[in-house]
């Protein structure tokens, strides 16, 4: 099979590319990447050494070039994305040309390249902030955030796709994902990182806002189960079953790390902060049997360990990050990534 991965050198990207490599070295990878600050093509350099991986640097927003990458291929799995909240609050314009109109020049170009499977990922914020029970795929879409509003409006194009043109496309909806690689602007990496740096973590509000944490291995797992045996047009929740406030993932933290609730500096809100994410997995779980398997604490005992062991990867990034925040603090009055 020939399947190009769109976002490959993200987070997420890459650890699916890691997994699908591993399990099916038969494949022909394309990935597509733009490389913009959350993308590190480091990240895939043992795998760009093996003759099934191409590399194309691009964005999906030009359409050449997502025609060019569909050109031949079986599937697509689009993971391209704008993805960081409080970006978008701030400047919401590379959300809505990358997370909708680049959606847009991936589906029509894998469309009028008859590729056979389009799988989409997008994430359980588009429900919007639950108050009890758990989110089924079928609720209505309540985006609170710009960023989580785009990812709402690609999934409808997706949805739209299936509908007027029989396209064979599926979206999955991911809880909050970690692991390795990813990027330390996010809350348990940024956190690990500053620990280590002896600088205290910046935690929003009471901290009590809670969400279903899941190893990002898991969730590949289920990516890999829906992109080859889901059904067309369905949509596909994946979540850890593992809910805990960001208060409570902070103290865990710290305490791996020796420290107390010193280190912790509450700063103001950001807005619109959903209060919780759930997810109801049942139809992953029933349909294509997927359940995850890595407990949460050995699952963030890896991950706290990883950043230990590859200090330099992510002190590269966050010298960069300084860098774009002094930058915007130009341009406004107040950033909350400051914080």
């Amino acid at each position: 099979m020939r399947i190009v991965v769109t976002g490959g050198a993200g987070f997420i990207g890459t650890n699916f590319l890691f997994l699908m490599h591993e399990k099916y070295p038969g494949y022909h990878i394309r990935v597509l990447d733009a490389l913009t600050y959350s993308g590190n093509k480091d990240n895939l350099l043992s795998l760009l050494e093996s003759p099934g991986i191409e590399f194309i640097r691009g964005d999906i927003r030009e359409p050449d070039t997502c025609m060019e990458a569909v050109e031949g291929m079986d599937g697509v799995v689009n993971f391209a994305a704008e993805s960081h909240v409080d970006r978008s609050i701030h400047d919401a314009s590379d959300f809505l040309s990358t997370n909708i109109a680049g959606t847009y020049n991936m589906l029509k170009a894998a469309k009028e390249r008859n590729v056979e499977r389009f799988l989409h990922i997008s994430t359980d914020e588009v429900y919007g902030s639950v108050e009890s029970g758990s989110s089924k795929e079928d609720d209505p879409l309540l985006p609170a955030s710009p960023y989580s509003a785009s990812k709402a409006s690609a999934d409808l194009l997706v949805h739209s796709f299936g509908m007027t043109f029989g396209y064979r496309a599926m979206i999955t909806r991911s809880s909050n994902n970690f692991g390795p690689y990813q990027y330390p602007e996010k809350l348990i990496p940024f956190f690990i990182s500053n620990i280590m740096e002896g600088k205290k973590v910046p935690l929003y509000g009471d901290g009590l806002n809670v969400r279903d944490w899941i190893f990002v291995k898991d969730n590949c797992e289920a990516l890999d189960a829906v992109f080859h045996k889901g059904t067309p047009g369905r949509i596909y929740n994946v979540g850890g079953g593992c809910e805990k406030t960001n208060m409570e993932i902070t103290r865990c933290l710290l305490e791996y790390f020796g420290k107390d609730d010193s280190f912790i500096e509450f700063v103001k809100d950001r807005p619109g902060h959903d209060r919780r994410y759930s997810l109801d997995c049942t139809r992953i779980t029933e349909e294509l049997g997927w359940r995850p398997e890595h407990k949460f604490e050995d699952a963030l005992t890896a991950t706290i360990e990883w950043y230990i062991d590859n200090r330099p990867w992510w002190e590269a990034i966050k010298k960069k990050r300084e860098e774009y925040i002094s930058f915007m603090e130009k341009h406004y009055d107040s950033l909350s990534l400051k914080k």
